[in-house]
């Protein structure tokens, strides 16, 4: 596995749900509701997490796709601690550390990204590449 890659694409990933986030907090009736904006996140995860798997796998095929989906989600978590806790949540939500990161929608949104690049790994990657365990005749 390519770590930098891993984390340049988990990174990428999370710019992209990031702006999301901001543009979201400017529709007056999603910006009125968090679960609304889970819910619009929870849908723009899918191609953000498959634009970043595919960016990945272009070129690391021979990546297992859990490690990679845990490194990206990973990175993920750290800059919402290092960026979005303190620049967004705290001054505009008034929520901090612990209720951003203790939110059960927000552990789902993190499965969702890693079940997506797991699952992107799995059926556009893997039936390409070798399979463990399988001698070639």
């Amino acid at each position: 596995m390519n770590i930098s890659r891993a984390i340049f694409s988990g990174a990428m990933m999370w710019l992209f749900i990031f702006c999301t986030f901001i543009i979201l907090s400017f529709i007056p009736p999603i910006q009125a509701s968090l679960l609304l904006q889970y819910l619009a996140v929870g849908l723009s995860i899918l191609p953000f997490a498959s634009l970043g798997a595919a960016w990945y796998f272009k070129q690391e095929k021979d990546s297992n796709g859990l490690p990679v989906a845990l490194v990206m989600a990973g990175t993920a978590i750290i800059l919402d601690a290092l960026i979005t806790v303190p620049l967004i949540e705290i001054p505009y939500n008034e929520r901090g550390y612990v209720e951003f990161f203790t939110a059960p929608l927000f552990w789902v949104l993190v499965a969702e990204m890693i079940g997506t690049v797991y699952f992107y790994w799995k059926i556009k990657i893997k039936p390409i590449g070798k399979t463990p365990g399988m001698s070639a005749g």
